[in-house]
């Protein structure tokens, strides 16, 4: 279900690794494409825990073959391994399958391995953020090279918003599935697992900017979520705590 793109998305992880005071890194296995700002280099312990997480969703996808495939949520299961339990929770809070959140996912497990060595961090996982930072920091938005707001549009956030999941879903950058039109749909919650879940969810909705307003009636329905944006073409719309800044 991947679908080819050009995917000029990462050029932020250029413009954040120019901070000072921060050490950035990627860190790569299969479809996992981290980029990671710490306050040191943690690239061998992040690759640890990358590889353990996959593992344990390898091993959970072979014995339960629903969790990989469906776009639907499916029963809960106390024996799950810890990062398959947290999609398999989010999914049903936002109405989709498991594995929407499996970006989200596999930023939270590396990051929250890596803050014990680290307390600022920043882990981005194609566009789905975990963040926890002790400074105000603003977000640019990609939504595609031909949206009027890419490189246009920021979301800022102050110290006392952090930790926070940042997560965005397009239909027309990258690979991931959406059954909707939208450039972007992002969304922000403290759990970024759910963010992620979220962002597939409300990102399904948007066929048409006339489905807009009733997309952000639903959004206001899910639970800890904290702000929504959504970019179609030249329309915007905005629900919850979220502080535009032009860039």
């Amino acid at each position: 279900m991947k679908k080819p793109y050009t995917n000029p998305r990462r050029f932020y992880r250029v413009q954040h690794s120019k901070r000072q005071g921060w050490v950035t890194f990627q860190v790569r296995h299969k479809e996992t494409d981290l980029w990671i700002r710490a306050q040191r280099s943690l690239k061998q312990e992040a690759l640890t825990c990358v590889l353990q997480c996959r593992h344990q969703l390898d091993e959970y996808i072979a014995a339960r073959p629903e969790f990989l495939k469906s776009l639907v949520p499916i029963p809960d299961d106390l024996t799950a391994p810890p990062p398959a339990r947290r999609m398999i929770e989010a999914a049903r809070a936002a109405g989709v399958g498991p594995m929407a959140g499996v970006a989200g996912a596999v930023a939270e497990a590396t990051a929250l391995s890596l803050k014990p060595l680290s307390p600022g961090i920043v882990v981005e996982n194609g566009g789905d953020c975990y963040m926890d930072l002790a400074e105000e920091t603003t977000v640019g938005i990609f939504a595609g090279p031909h949206s009027p707001f890419t490189g246009r549009l920021g979301l800022r956030f102050t110290a006392d918003r952090f930790p926070l999941g940042i997560c965005t879903s397009s239909a027309t950058v990258g690979h991931s599935l959406s059954l909707g039109r939208a450039d972007a749909v992002t969304v922000v919650s403290r759990d970024v697992v759910l963010a992620d879940c979220a962002a597939t969810a409300l990102g399904n909705r948007v066929k048409t900017s006339a489905d807009l307003e009733k997309t952000l009636e639903e959004a206001a329905e899910i639970a800890s979520i904290e702000g929504v944006l959504i970019l179609i073409k030249d329309r915007m719309a905005v629900w919850g705590d979220l502080e535009l800044l032009p860039l």
